[in-house]
């Protein structure tokens, strides 16, 4: 039986000002990272997608990023091991508050955007968030791009790790995610995603931009919330999952 966890990062919004479909998202997903106040959020909002995901049922995870409103936490910053470990403690303390206070528990731990793809290359850097999230519950599962330094550093570190592929990004023939300044990067097309995630999880195998195939693990699929057609996109992926005989949970089981 093939089964795979279906996240996506949510969030990202600052006090009345909202971007995405969040709540129109979560009823087909079983996963949420949740922005922590670096790269996105605030406490209002950390609040509240907290809530819905509890109403929904979906298990929360903390989405750590670098200190980097104004890019979003998608620019790279030379950080040191330790200052990686610093912010992830933080960031990973402000959510479980808050869904302690809401009652619930914290799944896991996924970091945001360049902090997340340094740490797949870098594994001093993917080695101090390890120890953030081990320190800080050694039962959070931390999840990593698939073939990363994130994921050999979590292992090591003695935690429990989930794989991650990406239903609308592209792939280098290191196993790394094409650069969002390539006009390639993303993938808008459903059925090429729906193809590309169901291939990633039956056969583990993807096709990169240098049209070689590369092997892949995939125990949890990101879908992206901000974009125009992502509501779409995320009932697509869902079905076409579900279609093809795959059973879609959260990741801890």
């Amino acid at each position: 039986m093939y089964q795979v966890d279906l996240n996506c990062d949510m969030g990202e919004s600052f006090g009345a000002y909202r971007i995405g479909n969040d709540e129109a998202i979560l009823p087909y997903i079983t996963s949420v990272n949740i922005a922590c106040g670096f790269h996105a959020g605030d406490p209002a909002t950390m609040k509240k997608t907290v809530r819905r995901a509890l109403d929904h049922e979906v298990a929360i995870g903390a989405h750590p990023g670098l200190p980097d409103l104004q890019g979003f936490g998608r620019r790279n910053m030379a950080i040191s091991p330790q200052e990686a470990y610093e912010y992830v403690v933080y960031q990973i303390g402000a959510l479980h508050a808050f869904v302690r206070a809401e009652g619930g528990v914290m799944q896991h731990v996924k970091p945001h955007g360049a902090l997340y793809n340094m740490a797949a290359v870098d594994g001093k850097l993917a080695e101090g968030i390890a120890e953030a999230v081990y320190r800080v519950n050694p039962e959070l599962i931390l999840v990593g791009l698939a073939g990363s330094q994130l994921i050999e550093m979590g292992k090591k570190a003695g935690l429990r790790v989930k794989s991650e592929v990406f239903a609308d990004r592209t792939y280098q023939q290191d196993g790394t995610l094409t650069s969002r300044s390539q006009p390639d990067a993303l993938i808008t097309d459903e059925e090429v995603a729906a193809s590309q995630v169901i291939r990633m999880v039956k056969e583990g195998k993807v096709m990169t931009r240098q049209a070689k195939d590369i092997d892949i693990a995939a125990e949890t699929i990101c879908i992206h919330g901000d974009g125009p057609h992502a509501l779409a996109f995320a009932r697509r992926i869902r079905a076409s999952l579900e279609a093809a005989g795959i059973v879609v949970q959260p990741m801890g089981g």
